[in-house]
């Protein structure tokens, strides 16, 4: 009876792969030195001790030899490839590199199996199979190698993410006020310890985007660097000003704004940006919902305090304007566009009748109106003070109800 070719075939690749196991160590080394030839990459990776890697390059050559040898079941999710996968994967190495020292080991395998089969007399065509064989395995084992460097290199991505994350909340915490901590943070953020700071919040819109899109690439273009945070319903962004100006950063964000965006006043250092960031959030409540605009603390300081002090603001509104509040709202809308027009143009009477399109003697009856109402004078330090802070809270409760 004529044997099977196909076991014929098994019989050989189990024989040589048994005799090769012998030459473990030989091969291991020859392997070593293949790569420093043909694959000098591994020169770049330090963080490899030489023993790590001969270790390695034993357990492979050991694992092709005892899936050919039918020891072990192989190759697919082969946890020998899988753990040197994961290994090279902590420790940087590209996987392109790996898989190209895979083909090599293959290579260094096929050499001792050819010289096995010499030595036997093993029949040619039963020897060709045993290259199929042989291939197969390399490629299962690559393919368990990829999958499993791929799966740690996002595993450690997430935990790069995590520690990225964990480390801007302290820095929003204010934690940053402990130099040691601030020296660490800026290092692993690739950010300055000194210097300013300008952090940026911008709201999560009703569609689930941000308010402010595609910032990071418009400060890098101006070599200013950043590090930008999602939170919970907001995007938070510190900006290293260095030695740039920081109207340099505003004019590039400014355009940028789809929503509601804040920003602080330039702080010193790391440890400021806790401060910062809340001074952006109170900025921030001095814009509208609904609004699409950048807005910075200088440009919103009376507004800003009126944040701050709700139950304060709400009393100075009924205090200057109570009365004209509880008008009908067709006079009432009337005389606080007169009063805003009034104190916006100086306290000019032809000015803001120029600007409502009515005469000048129907601004003064108006201003007339509201000085009996509120029972006291418009004019003076105090009054215009007061009163524009009142128009503020009006615009700031009637803006934030909507």
């Amino acid at each position: 009876m004529v044997a099977d070719p196909a076991d014929a075939a098994a019989e050989v690749t189990h024989a040589l792969a048994r005799a090769s196991l012998d030459d473990l160590p030989v091969l291991t080394e020859r392997l070593m030195a293949a790569i420093f030839t043909d694959n000098p990459e591994w020169t770049d990776y330090s963080p490899v001790p030489r023993e790590d890697l001969w270790d390695g390059c034993k357990r492979y050559l050991e694992r092709i030899l005892q899936i050919l040898s039918g020891e072990v079941v192989g190759p697919d999710g082969d946890d020998v490839a899988a753990a040197i996968g994961r290994r090279r994967a902590e420790q940087g190495v590209p996987l392109e590199v790996m898989l190209r020292t895979f083909r090599l080991g293959g290579r260094i395998v096929w050499e001792s199996l050819v010289d096995q089969a010499h030595q036997d007399g093993s029949d040619p065509d039963a020897v060709l199979r045993v290259a199929t064989a042989m291939w197969s395995v390399i490629d299962g084992l690559s393919s368990t190698l990829s999958t499993s460097y791929r799966k740690t290199e996002l595993e450690r991505l997430r935990r790069d993410d995590q520690r990225r994350h964990a480390l801007v909340e302290d820095l929003l915490s204010g934690r940053a006020r402990d130099i040691a901590f601030a020296q660490r943070t800026a290092k692993e953020l690739d950010l300055p310890t000194g210097g300013r700071y300008l952090v940026v919040v911008a709201e999560m819109g009703a569609d689930g985007g941000f308010a402010l899109r595609g910032q990071q690439d418009a400060l890098n273009a101006l070599h200013i660097r950043s590090v930008w945070q999602v939170r919970a319903d907001t995007l938070v962004g510190l900006v290293a000003l260095e030695q740039h100006d920081q109207h340099l950063a505003l004019d590039a964000l400014r355009p940028l704004a789809r929503g509601r965006v804040a920003v602080s006043p330039a702080v010193r250092g790391l440890a400021e940006v806790g401060l910062a960031h809340q001074l952006a959030l109170t900025t921030m409540g001095t814009s509208t919902y609904g609004s699409a605009e950048l807005v910075t603390l200088e440009e919103r300081f009376p507004e800003a305090l009126l944040v701050q002090s709700p139950d304060l603001a709400q009393r100075l509104l009924e205090s200057q304007l109570g009365p004209v509040l509880e008008l009908p709202v067709r006079e009432r809308d009337m005389l606080l566009d007169t009063l805003t027009a009034w104190l916006e143009e100086n306290c000019s009477t032809a000015n803001a009748a120029v600007r409502l399109h009515c005469h000048r003697n129907t601004v003064l009856n108006r201003l007339h109106r509201i000085t009996s109402l509120i029972g006291r004078p418009l004019y003076g330090r105090s009054a215009y003070v007061s009163l524009s802070l009142a128009l503020s809270a009006l615009r700031l409760r009637d803006g934030l109800r909507e």
